[in-house]
């Protein structure tokens, strides 16, 4: 598995990172799935957030700011 791109601005560009902290970003992958990289909230928000949306236990619920959804829109293909 290896990524191949990002999705939207860079957490620099967004000023969504430090020197201290890690950078949330959105990443597609070579096989033309994504990975997230955010805040861990698995805990703080419980493994079902919805009536109908279930964590699996080898999944994690992962939090990233607006402004990295936002600027990842226009690369989000349609299919």
């Amino acid at each position: 598995m290896k990524a191949v791109r990002r999705l939207g601005k860079t957490p620099q560009e967004r000023g969504d990172t430090t020197a201290a902290t890690g950078s949330p970003d959105i990443i597609e992958l070579d096989d033309g799935d994504f990975a997230v990289i955010g805040t861990d909230i698995t805990d703080q928000i419980g493994i079902n957030p919805l009536p109908d949306a279930r964590c699996a236990t080898d999944e994690r619920i992962v939090k990233i700011s607006r402004a990295t959804l936002i600027s990842a829109k226009s690369d989000i293909p349609e299919q």
